[in-house]
């Protein structure tokens, strides 16, 4: 089976890359290599394209000739830039999706796996988020994956596209030593960032409404959502697909504070962090109910937070930038 995977050199993208070639898939990578690595892609064929650049929708239609299926993880993630610059958001993540949609309808590409986020469920008032619950995104980020979702049930409607979106949590750590996370984006790389640079760990606010005044978050292993792309691959295939939307994460919530903890126990370093002004578009809590993932797909998060902090340091001290103990 040929699948195209945009984002595929990428953190998250080039596991995904990484298992479907294992499992003896044909992959076609597209990426506009802004945050990706074209050595991540293996054996994989690279198409350099920005997704929402119109002019280069040929390009894009020629790249999914023979795909059977797209794995569409490229985006802009980032949640206090897309506040700053909402239009850029909207225009990167939701015309990137138009395009995509506009390419695999005219090559007959029927099958998607929309890479969603946990960001469109906003700041919901349970304790654990459920797929049904009203999606109230509270940043641009979040709201430009929420229609991406829209457009994916439109494409159903109106032409056939067998679509599901999955919903992540916090991503992190490492499947292999060589695809770590390359940006300091999330908060295990932006700890070791600062270590690196002889600086303490930022915590961007103590006085939420938590335990220990820090965000509480669903933190997943990298090589877990991977696997459930696999799984949703797999159900795109069956003939009922009673759901379209499935949380990605464990159903277990850790604080800011416990996952620098959980960094300074696994490296041994001085870990005391430096408390820093809450970043706009930060929910206090966001923690998911995977009970529908598991039920449905029969997939279940193998890693826990240890296993998330080890493998990230692993692949740390493997990369360029070693932090001498």
């Amino acid at each position: 089976m040929a699948i195209c995977v945009t984002g595929g050199a990428g953190y998250i993208g080039a596991h995904v890359v990484r298992l479907l070639a294992r499992a003896g898939h044909e992959v076609v990578v597209v990426d506009d290599l802004s945050y990706g690595d074209a050595g991540r892609v293996g054996a994989a064929e690279l198409v350099q394209l920005e997704l929402a650049d119109t002019a280069e929708l040929p390009r894009l239609q020629a790249a999914l000739d023979g795909c059977e299926a797209v794995v569409h993880i490229a985006a802009r993630k980032q949640v206090g830039e897309s506040v700053e610059r909402p239009a850029w958001y909207y225009q990167q993540n939701i015309g990137g999706m138009a395009n995509l949609l506009l390419a695999m309808q005219a090559q007959g590409v029927d099958q998607l796996v929309f890479s969603s986020s946990a960001a469109v469920y906003g700041q919901p008032s349970v304790d654990r988020v459920e797929e049904d619950i009203a999606p109230q995104p509270i940043n641009p980020y979040g709201e430009s994956k929420l229609v991406g979702e829209w457009m994916v049930r439109d494409a159903a409607r109106a032409w056939g596209l067998r679509g599901v979106n999955l919903r992540y949590f916090n991503v992190a750590g490492a499947g292999w030593e060589d695809l770590g996370d390359p940006a300091v984006l999330n908060l295990i790389p932006m700890v070791l960032q600062r270590l690196f640079e002889g600086r303490r760990p930022a915590v961007f606010g103590d006085d939420y409404p938590t335990e220990d005044g820090t965000c509480l978050r669903d933190y997943v292993h990298v090589a877990d959502v991977a696997s459930a792309h696999i799984a949703a691959l797999d159900y795109l295939a069956r003939a009922e697909r009673p759901f379209d939307a499935f949380n990605i994460g464990t159903g277990r919530s850790h604080s800011v504070r416990q996952v620098i903890e959980t960094i300074g126990r696994v490296t041994g370093l001085d870990v005391a962090p430096e408390i820093l002004a809450r970043r706009p578009g930060d929910p206090a809590v966001l923690v998911g109910d995977v009970s529908r993932i598991e039920q449905v797909f029969g997939w279940k998060a193998e890693h826990g937070l240890d296993s998330i902090v080890e493998s990230s340091w692993r692949a740390w001290q493997a990369g360029p930038k070693r932090i001498e103990l």
